[in-house]
């Protein structure tokens, strides 16, 4: 049977980046396969970029050893083709590029619970969350260049740092949305990019850091429902409290500061009247305060789009913004569990960082849409099916007879 985890690594993979889709982004980019003899073709490539992902303790030249076998098993590898050193799978990356990577994700990345996924719905909406976190990069003139030492209480970070900012889908982990930037470049200024894309039948949630009047209207105006912390400095004045304690409220643009024009603005919100949203745009409020061990209370401040109770109380919005840890924890396997607790990328250059931060969105990606399936059909929650343990059975040997559950 052979390496039958390999055969399962590459399965899992390609189940979800389909050779054809492959052939598609990179012929887009421009990166077609050459005819020279040795050269592996782009589509290779592309799987070796996510194999590094799958096997981050790996150097080069074993993962493609891994790779080749598993291929040559399928009557996949061509005969002319070589595994390269070292330095010849780097050139092969960098042949390559960022591109056909993102284009990729671009692609296959997408939600991928049903409705019978549990704790992945509110109501008719898809749970969705916003949010970032930071990979150390190897300290090269190139990347300290591009993306900055991040500076904090304990002085400048003793490596270059990314900033990756992503959507996820809460039910399953899996990443549909991301955007890459230095660590120098707050949340909120790398999430821009990402807002347009929220889909009507989302319910997004985010953290305080994301908040602004003009990203709240350009992430609502695709039709997605919104559900964001604020921070308590943000003027939300109470037009007319709800049945079930929450209150409707406005925002309005920075710079609307005449008292007579908010007024204006107040009242007719309070009747219901249909506001310019380039200036003024009404949400409802959700407060409430979380007990922090016995110790504190620590105050709550959500606002939605969501105007009605009727379609969501209250107390079902408060429980569904802190779904948003499951954001936390797809980071989490992501950073600790996929690529290792600690561990700096791999790539020297800028584009080869955006190319292997890709490869392991999308390989992130095919674990949490296996994980999702699985446990849709075992009608379990995702989260009871371990994503360390779901690895380590990808990665492990036929030989091992625990690899595999009987």
């Amino acid at each position: 049977m052979g390496w039958l985890p390999d055969r399962v690594s590459l399965g899992v993979l390609a189940a979800s980046v389909p050779r054809e889709v492959v052939d598609v982004v990179v012929a887009e980019a421009g990166r077609g396969a050459r005819r020279s003899g040795g050269v592996l073709p782009p589509h290779v490539v592309v799987y070796f970029v996510l194999a590094l992902a799958l096997f981050a303790d790996e150097d080069y030249e074993e993962v493609a050893a891994r790779l080749a076998g598993t291929l040559a098993d399928w009557d996949c590898w061509d005969g002319l083709w070589v595994v390269p050193t070292s330095g010849g799978l780097t050139q092969a990356r960098q042949r390559l590029g960022s591109a056909p990577l993102v284009g990729l994700f671009d692609r296959v990345a997408v939600p991928v619970a049903s409705e019978l996924t549990r704790g992945a719905f509110v109501g008719s909406w898809r749970l969705m969350a916003i949010d970032g976190f930071e990979w150390d990069v190897p300290d090269s003139p190139a990347n300290a260049e591009e993306f900055g030492y991040r500076a904090g209480g304990g002085g400048v970070a003793a490596l270059p740092k990314v900033r990756v900012v992503t959507v996820s889908e809460c039910g399953s982990h899996a990443v549909v949305g991301a955007a890459v930037g230095s660590a120098g470049r707050g949340e909120q200024t790398v999430a821009r990019g990402l807002l347009s894309g929220f889909a009507a039948g989302w319910l997004v949630l985010a953290d305080r850091n994301f908040y602004g009047f003009a990203d709240w209207n350009t992430a609502r105006a695709g039709g997605a429902q919104l559900l964001w912390r604020v921070t308590s400095d943000l003027r939300l004045p109470v037009l007319r409290v709800l049945p079930d304690g929450s209150y409707l409220s406005v925002v309005i643009r920075p710079g609307v500061q005449g008292r007579f024009q908010r007024q204006d603005l107040h009242a007719a919100a309070a009747a219901g009247e249909d506001l310019d949203p380039a200036v003024a745009v009404a949400v409802r409020v959700v407060e409430y305060d979380v007990t922090d061990r016995g110790e504190h209370d620590d105050t709550i401040r959500l606002i939605t789009t969501i105007l009605d109770p009727a379609d969501a109380s209250a107390a079902v919005l408060a429980d569904a913004y802190h779904q948003r840890w499951e954001h936390e924890t797809g980071n989490d396997q992501l950073k600790t569990h996929l690529r290792g607790p600690g561990r700096v990328l791999r790539s020297k250059s800028p584009d080869m960082v955006v190319q292997e931060i890709y490869g392991y969105l999308l390989t992130h990606h095919a674990i949490s849409a296996l994980i999702c399936r699985a446990a849709t059909e075992a009608d379990i929650d995702p989260d009871r099916v371990k994503f360390l343990r779901t690895v380590r059975i990808v990665r492990r040997r036929v030989e091992d007879p625990a690899a595999f559950s009987p």
